[in-house]
């Protein structure tokens, strides 16, 4: 059996999961805790590689009216900082109202405000072969985080929940039966890249924005991918080299759905696709994409 350490050097261990420390400490997981929600607060939550910045582009747009001066002037992650990271305490007080957050937590590490509070969740959803070809790029690229290894042994830590996070699958459903009813939509990477402007129209019926057709067109063309990879504060090339290096990997690497064709053999996708349908076995909710 191939032995699979975490690096302790590189992680702390928090409630079963493992969250690398160059972005979070035991100070900014226990501000999350304390974190006071308001009601207009609107919190986009994914599984790490899942949509996260595209969300950090979009909410403020949608929120603002379409008003472009937040993703031109603001880097992203402090723009709609994470939840559970250091960032968010040194910016929470600079956060304009109605405040946009994103975070990779599980529904049962939510702060006790969030569960009273009538803050909204926009949970997006990717394919998690996806997710696993854009966090194994990720992990080649980024300092802080353990070396991948091989694409072979990288499958067996997803699938082990041996990444930061945990398991997609116990993210997954403890977001799907979260029963936050009105306060929660569910919405997948792939629609939003298959169709951006319909995407923006559900998320600004969802927040009651009511942006016009004139200002969702707007939106969609500064969300899209190009605009992004070409936007400084939206790609990351702000962050030191030793952190992500984009030589080995770009931050914004395709932003697209189904690579993972061009990385799983059959064997592989046998594998990812039996250990992944075990798991969900008995749920209520279906996927919306095929697993094969």
């Amino acid at each position: 059996l191939r032995k699979m350490s975490i690096s302790e050097e590189m992680y702390l261990h928090y409630h079963g999961l493992i969250v690398p420390k160059e972005t979070h400490s035991y100070e900014s997981l226990e501000f999350a805790q304390g974190f006071k929600f308001e009601d207009d607060d609107v919190l986009a939550v994914t599984y790490p590689k899942s949509g996260t910045i595209w969300m950090q582009e979009i909410l403020p747009l949608v929120l603002n009216g379409g008003d472009l001066t937040p993703i031109h002037t603001i880097p992203n992650w402090e723009r709609v900082p994470w939840l559970e990271e250091k960032q968010l305490a040194r910016v929470v007080d600079k956060l304009a109202s109605p405040r946009a957050l994103v975070s990779h937590f599980p529904y049962n590490l939510m702060p006790p405000s969030f569960c009273t509070s009538k803050a909204k969740v926009i949970y997006v959803m990717r394919n998690p072969k996806d997710i696993m070809v854009s966090s194994y790029y990720f992990h080649q690229m980024a300092g802080f985080l353990e070396d991948p290894g091989t694409y072979d042994e990288f499958m067996d830590k997803f699938l082990e929940g041996k990444v930061m996070f945990g398991k997609w699958t116990d993210h997954m459903k403890s977001w799907r039966n979260s029963e936050l009813g009105d306060r929660i939509m569910y919405i997948t990477y792939e629609e939003m890249a298959q169709d951006l402007p319909a995407a923006l129209r559900r998320i600004s019926d969802f927040l009651g924005c009511n942006l016009t057709e004139e200002v969702i067109q707007k939106v969609a063309e500064h969300c899209s991918f190009k605009s992004m990879q070409n936007n400084n504060m939206s790609n990351f090339s702000l962050i030191p080299k030793v952190y992500l290096d984009h030589d080995k990997s770009p931050f914004l690497r395709k932003g697209i759905a189904g690579d993972w064709k061009n990385h799983f053999s059959s064997e592989q996708l046998t594998r990812f696709t039996s250990v992944i349908s075990k798991e969900l076995e008995g749920e209520s909710f279906s996927l919306p994409w095929s697993l094969d």
